[in-house]
């Protein structure tokens, strides 16, 4: 089959390898009809996230089920399927606590309590390096899923691949940095980055009965996006101070009631930004999560959804004590939200497919890396078509 694999940094190809097998009673394998390039496959195609062998990446991906391990009941061939990023089994401490991304089983090689990017980790994600369990991914023709008894969910037949794809990680992802926060109605949500998952971020706060909701960014084709499909108001960064004032301005002084930082660690710096990180011997950079500290109103809530893989020494742990800032962050619970964001999306409350910019058949997919990463041609989402 056809497959698209991380050689090294900046170099990912379409690679012909061998068709998964199945390995353990719980797995299946998927024809993907559909997959997607996600911002923190960029963090590997970067080098950030270091993966010393080839491997499938992606971790967003749908398709058919072509055959299924004894012990999966639950599906069939032929079953039309949606897959959640998280590799999980459904049955140890962390699953029972709706924590997929905890899974003490998925990940046995690098699993541990202390965590960290290159110490003890916790549950597998797909295509997602040997760290995360080394799970070849969904950017291919075929996959191999583990826990198939657990994770995938039927898709309706009247919903295209593009109504659903993104149920796999963007829109959970985008919706837990809301439910962590508890939004019940009436508060004002600032989200810092409009990318796939700053925009699902803002969906998921008009569900939830925001009054207000702006979204921040670098680029303003990406505001103008988030403005078309998310109805947020747009604010085009230019320094920190300037964000934090105009949102203090727009919040009578006090600042958001909820921040979301969907950037992470690789945000668009300046030269005194990276060699800042190279004296200090960091990995990229937490100057948006400072703007979100600063952002946030007293006694307010901060979600972190984007990528952080290494210590930083300016954290001001003063601030967050002096304001009584409650902050939450991680790998999305996908699972735990999966089915209730899949009936929010048949009932038409929420469309999840008009932040797709580019559709490539997979033999494109490194122009697809490319232009994600270099934010050409207006590039918000790219989907993947392995079958075209």
């Amino acid at each position: 089959m056809k497959a698209l694999r991380i050689h090294g940094a900046r170099d990912v190809r379409v690679d012909t390898v061998d068709d998964p097998e199945i390995q353990d009673s719980r797995d299946a394998i998927i024809r993907v009809t559909s997959t997607a390039i996600c911002g923190s496959d960029l963090h590997i195609y970067n080098g950030s996230i270091p993966q010393p062998r080839p491997m499938t990446l992606g971790h967003e991906f749908m398709g058919i089920v072509e055959e299924v391990g004894k012990g999966v009941t639950n599906l069939k061939r032929g079953d039309r399927v949606v897959v959640p990023f998280p590799i999980a089994c459904g049955h140890c401490l962390f699953c029972n606590h709706e924590l997929p991304g905890h899974c003490e089983n998925s990940n046995p090689e690098h699993y541990g309590p202390e965590g960290g990017l290159m110490t003890e980790k916790g549950g597998a994600l797909f295509g997602y390096t040997d760290l995360y369990g080394g799970y070849d991914g969904g950017q291919a023709e075929y996959a191999r899923v583990p826990y198939a008894d657990f994770g995938p969910r039927k898709v309706p037949d009247n919903l295209t691949d593009e109504q659903v794809l993104f149920l796999t990680d963007i829109f959970p992802t985008g919706y837990s940095g809301i439910d962590w926060a508890n939004v019940k109605g009436g508060e004002t949500v600032a989200i810092f980055g409009a990318g796939p998952v700053g925009i699902m971020a803002a969906k998921s706060a008009w569900l939830r009965g925001a009054s207000r909701v702006m979204i921040i960014d670098t680029q303003q084709y990406r505001l103008d996006l988030a403005a078309k499909a998310a109805r947020a108001e747009g604010i085009l960064w230019e320094s920190h101070d300037q964000v934090v004032d105009e949102i203090r301005s727009k919040t009578r002084g006090y600042g958001a009631d909820v921040v979301v930082e969907a950037v992470g660690f690789e945000p668009d710096r300046s030269l005194g930004d990276r060699a800042k990180a190279v004296i200090n011997l960091e990995k990229g950079s937490d100057k948006v999560l400072l703007a979100c500290m600063s952002a946030v109103r007293r006694g307010g809530f901060v979600s972190v959804l984007g990528v952080y893989s290494s210590p930083f020494d300016n954290f001001p742990i003063h601030q967050f004590f002096d304001k009584g800032i409650i902050m939450q962050a991680g790998q999305a619970p996908a699972h735990k939200h999966i089915d209730k964001l899949l009936k929010h999306v048949s009932d038409g409350d929420v469309r999840l497919d008009d932040i797709i910019s580019h559709r490539l058949p997979l033999s494109q997919a490194p122009h697809g890396y490319d232009i994600f990463r270099h934010k050409k041609d207006n590039c918000t989402k790219v989907v993947l078509k392995p079958g075209s």
